[in-house]
């Protein structure tokens, strides 16, 4: 047998999802995570998917990863240690940073700016200048080089970021200067902007490169302790990283470049999402990933996931090409709590995986969001297949001490809690769609997670969404998206030139040494020249304008035709993003041309579901609470057991290992020859 696992860590539980490379049989488990040490839960988990596949661990044949090292070091502030070397005069980029402040002039009066990631002590000019054509006015001053790195590392720094001016158009300074640190200072941690981020506008520049120092030595660590941990398991196993562009690399490449690496796991649900919904029929798509910390949204059109160069991690802006991919503090483990003002909030604060909601009699003293789920009976007495027995009582005596500070019963509270927690993902969805001219009822909303399917028909009728799709095993499903991803490489250079005076051979030779960069770079990961494609994209605006729209180009053009599209289709994306274009009265202004290098691989086959009888079971009934109807006795029905092709109507509620589906009394659902449940609102 040929086993490939794939793991993805969350904040609650750690998900995996074996695959039989020969039968395409899948297996799906879950372990808690470990938050201290992941690798424990990793290695937890890979042996509890050998085991149901009934195989020896030396049988794997590859492991795949998605981790939020990466993104929980920047939530959780760790900037110890951490230095910058820029060039002389800028000083204060980090201080400076934008003039623009978060919900506009209402909040500038109270608006504090979070804390640098680097304090001013600790940051050392350079001279040496380059020019924004890359051309060398001043040559690089070796010696401050030095001197600023040693001042640096006598006061504590481990992890130097280096962001010299305009080293997007020329790196040789940049280099010289990781040349003289490595010698200098071989244990020292160090990040380019050039190699971090080959693009202008300096603030947010510096601050990718911060943020990819920063994390380095603990995802380095994290990841070298994991493969050495795995290889002892599972000998020579290839092991690959999923980054947040939804692609993945070699363990070794995620560690020199950690800051791809942000929001890698949830970037592996849309993927498996989008798989998903292409088999049951539905090429655009809003995803709701539900965790246990909190909840994920993104916009998929025709089957390609959104992509974007403009993100936030916390307060932090990092430019690294991402899946479009908007959180929100709300997961089945996020409090319930009243605010100084007598509100009632729900997030972002959470249980976590340790102590847990209170049913999980782990220590947790609060409610959250699953505890809540019980006591309106929408959760069995027990979870991921009967491991873990939840306490309805326990739950129930904190929602009616909740419920009393507003002189409602515990099962109202409980509705409550539950219908904050839906608005909450549906400001999320908003996001990523309402604030981008798209209408969410025109899409179908695939919910997935261990939370999804709770809050999913909730979610639509906010957002008059009428169809809504629950894949099998939907709180394994990032897990299932790391095995449908391929090997993905992002390059940039910034190379701004006006249509009216560009030169289109040289933007096709940009082009061209991208790709032979990326396809390069992707056959040694070991694929094949012709699984290797390249992606051709530019980021454009028109002049005068701050912020550019990114036009993709289709993959059957010719370079030459690629040119020409770019300048003709920039208007229909602007209109089509903004509402209005200035076609032939203004004239369009090239910042980046991009390259995504792309190595296909191997795509597990997804088995269709055995057919059982047409004969409807009912599992058993529980009493649900519904805020408009109050208590009701609905029907409980098991996934699998549940046969094609039959609907039935809510209220009802299915369920499997690692979730449950909640179904309304104006939705039905029936179930496709993939296993997809499909839900469709009645009125």
């Amino acid at each position: 047998m040929s086993l490939r696992i794939a793991i993805d860590t969350g904040g609650t539980f750690t998900d995996v999802v074996a695959i039989n490379d020969d039968t395409g049989e899948q297996w799906a488990v879950k372990t808690p995570s470990t938050p201290n040490d992941p690798s424990i839960g990793l290695l937890e988990g890979m042996r509890k998917a050998a085991g149901q596949a009934g195989i020896p661990e030396s049988d794997i044949n590859q492991l795949l990863h998605g981790s939020t090292t990466a993104t929980n070091a920047v939530l959780e502030h760790k900037f110890e240690g951490l230095g910058l070397l820029v060039t002389k005069g800028f000083r204060h980029i980090i201080e400076i940073a934008r003039q623009s402040v978060p919900d506009g002039y209402g909040n500038s009066y109270f608006w504090v700016k979070p804390p640098r990631l680097v304090p001013l002590h600790l940051v050392r000019e350079v001279r040496g200048r380059i020019d924004f054509q890359g051309k060398e006015i001043d040559a690089l001053d070796e010696d401050a080089v030095l001197e600023g790195a040693e001042q640096l590392v006598s006061r504590g720094v481990k992890c130097i970021g280096v962001c010299l001016l305009h080293s997007y158009a020329n790196d040789g300074h940049e280099k010289r200067v990781g040349e003289i640190l490595k010698e200098r200072y071989p244990d020292i941690f160090v990040s380019l902007s050039s190699l971090v981020l080959p693009e202008y506008r300096e603030y947010e520049r510096a601050m990718t490169t911060l943020i990819d120092v920063m994390v380095k030595p603990y995802c380095k660590t994290y990841l070298r302790h994991a493969e050495d941990q795995l290889r002892m398991q599972a000998g020579d196993a290839p092991f690959l990283i999923m980054q947040s562009n939804g692609g993945v690399v070699s363990a070794e490449a995620a560690g020199q470049k950690p800051v791809t690496m942000l929001l890698s796991g949830p970037a592996a649900g849309v993927l498996g999402a989008t798989y998903m919904s292409h088999l049951a029929g539905h090429k655009d798509v809003l995803t709701l990933d539900v965790g246990g910390t909190s909840t994920d949204v993104s916009l998929v059109e025709d089957l390609n996931p959104q992509l974007t160069t403009h993100s936030l991690i916390e307060h932090y802006p990092v430019k690294t090409p991402m899946l479009d991919i908007a959180t929100v503090g709300t997961g089945g483990g996020s409090l319930a709590w009243i605010d100084d003002y007598g509100s009632l909030k729900v997030g972002p604060r959470s249980a976590g995986a340790d102590p847990g909601p209170i049913c999980y009699s782990r220590g947790g003293k609060k409610p959250t969001v699953t505890d809540a789920a019980l006591v309106l009976g929408r959760l069995p007495n027990a979870l991921v297949g009967g491991e873990l027995e939840l306490d309805v009582e326990g739950a129930r005596v904190a929602f009616s001490e909740l419920g009393a500070s507003f002189k409602i019963s515990a099962e109202e509270a409980a509705a409550g809690v539950f219908e904050i927690a839906a608005a909450n993902q549906v400001n999320g969805i908003r996001q990523v769609s309402v604030l981008k001219g798209r209408d969410p009822g025109l899409y179908a909303l695939v919910a997935f997670g261990g939370a999804g399917g709770l809050f999913a028909a909730e979610v639509a009728d906010f957002l008059n969404i009428t169809t809504v799709l629950s894949p099998p095993n939907p709180g394994n499903l990032s897990a299932f998206g790391l095995h449908v991803s391929d090997i993905k490489r992002d390059y940039i250079r910034t190379i701004v030139r006006r249509q009216s005076e560009s030169d289109n051979a040289e933007i096709q030779k940009v082009w061209s040494d991208l790709e032979s960069q990326g396809r390069k770079e992707i056959s040694e990961e070991g694929v094949e020249d012709s699984a290797i494609e390249a992606h051709y994209s530019a980021d454009m605006r028109y002049v005068g304008e701050g912020h550019e729209v990114p036009v993709n180009v289709p993959q059957d053009l010719s370079k030459e035709d690629a040119v020409e599209f770019i300048w003709d289709e920039f208007h229909n994306v602007h209109d089509k993003t903004f509402g209005f274009q200035y076609r032939d009265q203004q004239d369009v202004e090239l910042v980046n041309l991009r390259v995504q290098a792309v190595g296909r691989a191997n795509r597990p086959e997804v088995l269709k579901v055995n057919k059982n009888s047409d004969k409807l079971i009912v599992n058993s009934t529980r009493s649900v609470f519904w805020r408009e109807e109050g208590w009701l006795d609905c029907p409980i029905y098991t996934r699998a057991n549940f046969p094609i092709g039959i609907s039935i109507q809510g209220p009802a509620i299915f369920e499997e290992y690692g979730s449950t589906v909640v179904v309304p009394r104006n939705w039905s659902a029936s179930k496709d020859e993939y296993g997809n449940l499909k839900l469709e609102r009645i009125s």
